[in-house]
């Protein structure tokens, strides 16, 4: 089946994983990778497909919607699947304003190019498609939104000692498989951000309902839990601190390093979003997470014996550049997704158990250390020495 589908922010951590997947998976769809390129995008990312021809990079903002709208009609464009974003919350604490204008209006306007052109074909939300041999062939439109469950607020630590949690998957861990509280973040749970960067992400998550449930469009939601693996800029926490332990640079833990996040090897979240875009219901929203609550010290810890082993290290030789820093402001003290509706709906679960997942990507980034040198250098540096020189 032939489709032209757009996948925002494919440049990035996360979308370059979907590009690589779709391109590779799907050799009849033309697969157009939207990127603006800013400090997180990097075409590197994509060297080993970008001369597939079912791929195209274009370079625009998703705030340009003249340009978009004019994509859609040259491309003839059927399918959208939207991760370009801001998404880091201390960037937003100092700059909310960015967050607004791409999260929020970003996401309108390319809802409003879709509508525009979508409701213009002959059956609304349903554009034609020529074939090389003459024949025609309709293709259903899908607008797939891809969110954060961190717009439904934070979870109290109620078990700090962690209890046994009530769902198991191939990725919870396998010494480690503990909850840190009773409760945890469903499709239903009411929307509660705490963050500008959440902020910004709820409210682009109820502009793509509202395009449904005003104008039928078709839409789906996923909101999906900590990411980690290959090709990760590293201002998040897992690429930071391999990078850091490589150079024996110190590694700022926020307060006492107890806060809580559930992880997902990025790999099988693209199997995720690949599943829902063919197979998920219109409307509906699906949690995408990995099963697995984690405290951040005990992933710093997992991570330096890691990656300590792997550099031929004496084991804790690293422990020492922990350095405990000034807590971020409104820092949330523990997410946990439930993933269980999405996986008994489409059968979909995470592949690898946490520890295999963070031993796969710490030798990803030991064995491509040019490809982090690259992006660690220049502008990187000074916005490092911005977020942790006063802490």
């Amino acid at each position: 089946m032939k489709r032209n589908i757009v996948i925002t922010g494919g440049a990035g951590f996360i979308g370059s994983h979907v590009v690589r997947l779709f391109v590779n998976k799907y050799s009849e769809y033309n697969i157009i990778n939207l990127d603006k390129l800013t400090y997180a995008g990097n075409l590197a990312n994509l060297k080993d497909i970008e001369d597939k021809s079912n791929y195209k990079f274009v370079k625009m903002d998703i705030c340009d919607f003249d340009t978009f709208y004019q994509l859609m009609q040259d491309e003839k464009i059927d399918g959208i699947i939207h991760l370009a974003a801001e998404s880091h919350v201390d960037r937003s604490i100092k700059d909310p304003f960015t967050f607004a204008r791409t999260n929020v209006m970003g996401t309108l306007s390319l809802l409003q190019a879709a509508k525009l052109y979508w409701e213009s074909q002959p059956t609304p939300y349903v554009v034609e498609h020529e074939l090389a041999d003459g024949s025609k062939l309709k293709a259903h439109c899908k607008f797939y939104h891809i969110s954060t469950d961190e717009v439904y607020g934070a979870l109290e630590m109620t078990n700090p000692e962690g209890i046994e949690p009530p769902f198991t998957t191939k990725a919870s861990s396998g010494e480690r498989h503990l909850a840190y509280g009773k409760d945890f973040f469903y499709e239903t749970t009411k929307y509660n951000p705490h963050s500008p960067y959440s902020a910004s992400k709820a409210s682009s998550d109820h502009f793509v309902r509202a395009f449904h449930d005003t104008y039928g469009m078709p839409t789906i939601v996923t909101n999906c839990s900590n990411n980690y693996g290959p090709y990760q800029f590293p201002e998040k926490l897992i690429p930071l601190f391999i990078n850091n332990i490589r150079h024996r640079k110190p590694l700022p833990v926020y307060g006492k390093g107890e806060n809580v996040r559930d992880w997902l090897y990025v790999v099988d979240h693209a199997r995720a979003i690949d599943t829902i875009f063919h197979n998920g219901t219109i409307a509906e929203t699906y949690n995408i997470g990995g099963f697995n609550e984690w405290k951040n010290i005990d992933i710093i810890k997992t991570v330096i014996a890691t990656v300590d082993r792997l550099l031929g290290r004496p084991e804790g030789a690293d422990l020492d550049l922990i350095t405990y820093v000034t807590d971020r402001l409104g820092h949330d003290a523990r997410y946990a997704i439930d993933s269980t509706k999405f996986q008994k709906e489409l059968g979909w679960e995470p592949s690898l158990q946490f520890e295999e997942g963070i031993e796969k990507t710490v030798k990803w980034y030991l064995e491509n250390e040019a490809w982090m040198d690259n992006i660690t250098s220049g502008e990187y540096e000074k916005y490092y020495e911005c977020i942790y020189s006063d802490r």
